[in-house]
């Protein structure tokens, strides 16, 4: 119920830029532009400062976005606290997950989670883990669910599960008849890399780092943007990569590719990420619950 130009003013203010503003609301540019301009006329005062190829808030523009932030998220709770007065679990459910866990693990909870809630609509929203954080703080998602915990300030993170990463190669490459392997000795292999933003690219990095290996130096072929391009190129031998080990389960049953466990063990948490202060609804609170421990069943 709250004024669309004081959503999209939140939006543009988050990101600082009308084009990734555009890209997280769904909506073109020039609406965009035109919501803003609306909004200013309305204030009577200019609330961004253009500057070549960026923008800032004006004071004007820093106190709105103080007092959007409580209005939005009131208006949302006033929304919901309305529509959970008929008693039913029924209503709208934004959900946002990264890559890998989108594919591979949250398709069975969300079946369930429906087979069990049939009034619940959820809508899923499939980007890597730096993409959902911020929408979610935009709160144009519910709740995330990424393989890194957030960054940004008033999210609150929890762990959900853990899952383990491994290295995937072709079945005729020399790392599948190895019954483990270091990070020492992948730095002699052709690499195939998850994209910038991705929590297994976060993971994996740090991962490298930590056994003295600067990312920089490996041999870096390509660097994709999902678990499935990455299987693809990895199937035709031209380099090994780091995925979880969710995401291979099949291709392992049908030895199209092989999985090396890393040595010592690469695990990592996954996380239902939300905002800090916001209210939570039935519905969302259920799913969070619902997920965490589905996906802990999951886990291997």
């Amino acid at each position: 119920m709250a004024d669309r130009r004081l959503q999209v003013f939140h939006a543009v203010a988050r990101h600082l830029s009308f084009t990734r503003a555009a890209d997280a609301l769904f909506m073109s540019q020039p609406a965009v532009t035109f919501q803003i301009k609306q909004l200013e006329d309305q204030c009577a005062t200019r609330l961004f400062e253009r500057r070549h190829g960026s923008i800032a808030l004006t004071p004007a523009g820093e106190l709105v976005l103080a007092y959007a932030g409580k209005i939005l998220a009131l208006s949302d709770e006033m929304d919901t606290r309305l529509a959970e007065m008929t008693g039913e679990m029924r209503g709208p459910l934004l959900v946002g997950a990264s890559t890998t866990i989108a594919e591979f693990m949250l398709p069975q909870v969300l079946g369930e989670f429906n087979a069990q809630y049939p009034q619940v609509r959820a809508r899923l929203i499939v980007a890597n883990s730096e993409s959902i954080e911020s929408r979610v703080a935009e709160h144009t998602l519910d709740v995330g669910l990424v393989a890194a915990p957030a960054k940004l300030p008033g999210l609150a993170s929890e762990v959900c599960c853990e899952d383990e990463l491994v290295v995937i190669c072709a079945t005729g490459h020399p790392l599948a008849r190895l019954a483990r392997v270091s990070a020492k000795v992948l730095v002699d292999y052709e690499y195939i890399s998850r994209e910038p933003g991705s929590g297994t690219r976060e993971v994996s990095d740090t991962y490298f780092r930590t056994h003295r290996i600067a990312p920089e130096n490996l041999k870096t072929q390509m660097e994709l943007g999902s678990p499935e391009a990455l299987k693809g190129v990895v199937a035709t031998g031209l380099g090994f990569a780091i995925v979880s080990r969710a995401a291979v389960d099949k291709e392992i049953r049908l030895g199209t590719l092989a999985a090396v466990p890393l040595h010592p063990p690469l695990r990592r948490s996954l996380y239902l990420v939300q905002p800090a202060d916001r209210f939570r609804s039935r519905v969302v609170a259920t799913f969070t619950r619902f997920a965490a421990q589905k996906l802990g069943d999951l886990a291997p």
